[in-house]
């Protein structure tokens, strides 16, 4: 299926600190947005104003990174959805971090943006390379369950559900829908509804 996600490779982006909430992540007056377009325009936008362009996703070097390296419970607070929609309108494909808060998790799920965890002395030695190596491609790779930046590899987990939705491309409802159209006219065909019988013939 073209929603599988085996590998996300790209640039990293290294977010220090533990605890950062979804509120700081997308301020509630970005909830009030019919859509997600145009939110990653307010990733960590406070954060950001505060830093006066020192935060990570103003600072140049990182403009483009697909991986977002971040430490303890990650996303955690309140369950808007708009956290990690702003996530991925910025540009990120995939999260690495100690530990993220479930709901987010979930989210982030839902949309095909893998959250793998690894050990503090891990998460922290990938954030200090990266700094260090602005252009080092991060690679995190689902089937290995294994992260790498240049010559350096390390272990990561996720749940084993997670990862079999994200490497079979089960994660994506939508797309499963699709790919599974013939299945659904023949079973619509069967129901008692005229308007069914219609569509499915179409």
């Amino acid at each position: 299926m073209e929603s599988e996600v085996k590998t996300v490779s790209g640039r990293g982006i290294p977010l220090v600190g533990n605890d950062i909430d979804t509120d700081r992540i997308i301020p509630a007056r970005y909830l009030k947005a019919i859509t997600f377009d145009g939110l990653g325009e307010g990733a960590f936008i406070d954060d950001r104003q505060a830093l006066k362009g020192e935060h990570p996703f103003d600072q140049p070097q990182y403009q483009g990174a697909k991986v977002l390296i971040v430490n303890r419970n990650f996303g955690c607070g309140s369950s808007r959805e708009h956290a990690p929609q702003a996530i991925a309108k910025w540009g990120i494909q995939a999260l690495v971090g100690e530990s993220f808060a479930e709901i987010f998790f979930g989210n982030c799920v839902a949309m095909g943006i893998p959250c793998v965890t690894a050990d503090a002395v891990i998460v922290k030695q990938l954030q200090q390379l990266v700094a260090a190596n602005a252009q080092a491609s991060v690679t995190v790779n689902l089937e290995t369950l294994e992260v790498q930046i240049g010559d350096y590899t390390a272990p990561v987990s996720i749940g084993e559900g997670s990862r079999n939705m994200f490497v079979s491309g089960s994660w994506d409802a939508c797309g499963q829908l699709v790919a599974n159209t013939d299945q659904i006219k023949a079973t619509a065909t069967k129901l008692p509804y005229v308007s069914w019988g219609k569509l499915a013939a179409s």
